[in-house]
């Protein structure tokens, strides 16, 4: 029944009240030690103080520049690998791993024109470079 519902004993406890005498366990300095600027009234410090030295943050060196996190980075593939695949072959992601031109299913391919192509290949990926697009057309291949 919800109402029956308790916490498991040791999971909550009791805060400890200060500033009620000594008998009560938290009188006289309530916990905040003897003097210092931790016993003031208004005496805790920002985060990030080290008591007037120059503070981490400073004392670092600042980076420079920033970081694109839309940045797409691509698995590269040169014309010439195409040569492995046979004549009327499609060239996708899949058939690429199989041939260990690329590592990793989820990223993205490049198609870049380095090399020459002597086979017509049909290619799938995301995306061909303008001198691997003219040289696969060349080749009688085509872009999907």
């Amino acid at each position: 029944m919800l109402h029956q519902l308790k916490p498991k004993s040791g999971a909550t406890t009791k805060g400890k009240r200060l500033g009620r005498g000594d008998s009560a366990g938290g009188g006289s300095f309530c916990g905040r030690g003897c003097k210092g600027q931790g016993a003031r009234k208004s005496g805790n410090v920002r985060p990030g103080f080290e008591g007037g030295q120059t503070p981490l943050v400073m004392r670092l060196p600042k980076l420079r520049g920033f970081k694109n996190v839309n940045k797409v980075i691509y698995q590269i593939v040169n014309v010439r690998d195409l040569n492995l695949f046979k004549d009327g072959e499609e060239v996708s992601i899949e058939t690429l791993l199989e041939k260990r031109l690329i590592h990793k299913k989820g990223i993205p391919v490049k198609i870049l024109g380095d090399g020459k192509l002597a086979r017509k290949v049909s290619v799938k990926v995301q995306k061909v470079s303008t001198s691997a697009r003219a040289k696969i057309n060349a080749a009688g291949g085509k872009i999907i």
